[in-house]
């Protein structure tokens, strides 16, 4: 799972790499293939801990507007990692 990371994230500082990777090995997260499990993580990790996201939803916003407002910031941290992926508005519900 490492190794993925790495190859999807070169560039990732290690205590985020430390988080995504917590996340990926959940449970919950834990039966899916490992490039799977380690985008919705990488997604979930950016989304909540570094955007303003979870304070979208505490203003009243809805997820589909919260996500709106944070998918370039979001977009602009995995490109500052060296991940050629990027965050698209169907990259929907299950990525937390």
């Amino acid at each position: 799972m490492r190794k993925a990371l790495r190859a999807l994230l070169p560039r990732v500082p290690m205590h985020d790499a430390e988080a995504v990777l917590s996340v990926a090995l959940a449970g919950h997260l834990r039966h899916l293939p490992p490039s799977i499990a380690l985008w919705q993580a990488v997604t979930s990790h950016v989304r909540h801990d570094l955007t303003d996201y979870d304070r979208l939803l505490d203003e009243g916003y809805d997820r589909d507007a919260a996500r709106y407002f944070v998918v370039e910031e979001m977009n602009d941290v995995l490109r500052g990692w060296g991940c050629n992926r990027a965050v698209e508005m169907e990259d929907g519900p299950e990525n937390g």
